[in-house]
């Protein structure tokens, strides 16, 4: 198994749909798994913990496990079918003294859990997100973590040093047929060898 960590949540350029990342430890993998804008606002509000006036459904969820006195251990994502990632909780009750019994005296209990609703109460309790390495392979996409911060430091570099006299002549040039600031015209090839 690999312990996962959440990546962020993106937007599907095509759909629209929000999408969780996780990734993998070494950070040259991704999994993306598409949700629905509620989980995305739940999954948001617990990795930059936020304390909403009255709680969400994940927080309920947590204060449930306690009041029970469980705690969750793990969530392992274990399977993907059809596009559909499957997912479970994996909880274990605390000693009578609220101490957390030793693991040879328990009994962990297992529950089906959409991923998302997994991810989310993870977050809130500070539990680890796991995968199975099958699940991994067959899902993840690469990652080019180097390319990414350069790309993030490139564009960091024209922001800091961008005017708004610069963004302004920018967009003129654009806009004007005639201005020197566009790109240069490609050079007509000579296809008379090709016939």
């Amino acid at each position: 198994m690999v312990e996962m960590s959440v990546a962020g949540i993106a937007l599907d350029a095509s759909s629209r749909t929000p999408i969780v990342l996780l990734r993998d430890p070494s950070g040259r993998r991704q999994i993306p798994i598409w949700i629905d804008q509620a989980q995305a606002h739940n999954i948001m509000a617990g990795l930059q913990g936020t304390s909403p006036p009255r709680p969400l459904s994940h927080d309920l969820m947590a204060a449930l496990l306690v009041a029970g006195g469980l705690e969750l251990d793990r969530v392992i994502v274990h399977a993907i079918e059809d596009s559909t990632f499957h997912a479970v909780l994996k909880l274990r009750a605390e000693g009578d003294d609220g101490e957390q019994n030793p693991d040879d005296d328990i009994e962990i209990i297992e529950v089906d859990a959409r991923p998302s609703d997994a991810i989310a109460l993870a977050v809130r309790t500070g539990s680890g997100i796991w995968m199975l390495e099958e699940v991994v392979a067959e899902a993840s996409i690469a990652v080019d973590a180097e390319a990414d911060a350069e790309d993030q430091n490139a564009f960091s570099r024209f922001v800091d040093d961008l005017s708004p006299a610069a963004l302004v002549r920018h967009l003129r040039g654009r806009s004007d047929p005639n201005s020197k600031s566009q790109d240069p015209e490609p050079p007509e090839s000579d296809n008379s060898g090709d016939e």
